[in-house]
């Protein structure tokens, strides 16, 4: 089961690619003041990841007052980097190549017609400044919107 609210965040390292440069670096130096938000998804260069990105940017995700908000996914750093750019995106991603991050978030499912490839459900996790989840989502439904209001409000009581 995927950590839940008072649950300590798995840490880890990974790639983190801001759409031109990559780096590994940790969650806990990536987190801001008041903590950060992790943003599982499948691929990027799908219709979802486009509509989706450019939605967390027009409802000013990327401006939360020290709580940066990353993507967590399972494609290469130049892929990830090609994406952002492609789309403008103020957001960072980190790559999960191997798919070790999303496998302590318990969240690695088949992806149906696609044997043997796994990727993360589509899950949202709002870590505070230790990085204890202060709110979790996740869902089966790979186009199923996120609950923006309920994530929001949380981020902000952070």
């Amino acid at each position: 089961m995927h950590p839940t609210e008072g649950d300590d965040a798995p840490g880890f390292e990974a790639l983190l690619c801001d759409g031109e440069t990559f780096r590994a670096t940790a969650l806990e130096d990536a987190a801001g003041d008041r903590g950060a938000v992790l943003v599982f998804f499948g691929f990027v260069f799908s219709a979802i990841s486009d509509n989706w990105w450019r939605r967390y940017e027009a409802g000013g995700w990327h401006e939360f007052d020290e709580v940066p908000v990353y993507g967590v996914c399972r494609d290469g750093p130049y892929g990830i980097n090609a994406f952002l750019r492609g789309i403008d995106s103020p957001f960072s991603v980190f790559a999960d190549v191997d798919g070790e991050v999303a496998d302590a978030y318990d969240l690695l499912v088949e992806r149906e017609g696609m044997a043997g490839t796994k990727t993360p459900r589509r899950a949202v996790f709002v870590l505070d400044d230790e990085g204890v989840v202060q709110h979790a989502w996740s869902t089966d439904e790979w186009i199923h919107p996120v609950p923006v209001e309920e994530l929001e409000e949380s981020i902000e009581g952070l």
